[in-house]
């Protein structure tokens, strides 16, 4: 089993930050283009719900495994077909208050399992192409305009 890992600080409070990820069906904050949906009528904080993210002409699923406001978590996985040569993918992103300066220090990893023997490949798509990119996203969707 591999692990993906990214962490950054934010130059907001936690529970700040938190507001804006929370919600498993709002997605426009990582950058990405797309429609996102929860299925079913679900709550977009309900465990078990399903995100839809239609990006260009490729539909993800997500299946939302665990939400905490007290942690500031959320993790999931791929509900569908994984876009990426893997298997047993389950990723977290978590908000924790940097006490002494007042900002939010941001993690997200995955773990999983390749479906090739290139699991160094896999590791930086989702350290440098993936968590990379969306926190940086992050950060200029909270930046003040």
């Amino acid at each position: 089993m591999a692990k993906a890992y990214y962490s950054t600080v934010l130059d907001h409070a936690a529970g700040k930050v938190w507001s804006v990820i929370r919600p498993f069906d709002h997605y426009a904050w990582a950058g990405v283009v797309s429609e996102t949906t929860i299925e079913d009528g679900r709550k977009g904080d309900q465990v078990g719900s399903v995100r839809r993210v239609i990006v260009g002409d490729k539909t993800l699923r997500q299946i939302l495994l665990a939400h905490s406001d007290i942690d500031r978590s959320y993790s999931y996985a791929f509900a569908s077909e994984p876009p990426f040569p893997v298997r047993n993918y389950a990723a977290t992103i978590r908000i924790t208050p940097v006490v002494d300066s007042g900002k939010a220090f941001v993690e997200w990893w995955a773990t999983f399992d390749c479906a090739t023997p290139d699991y160094e490949r896999m590791i930086d798509q989702f350290e440098n192409k993936g968590f990379a990119v969306w926190l940086a996203a992050l950060r200029k969707f909270m930046a003040p305009s």
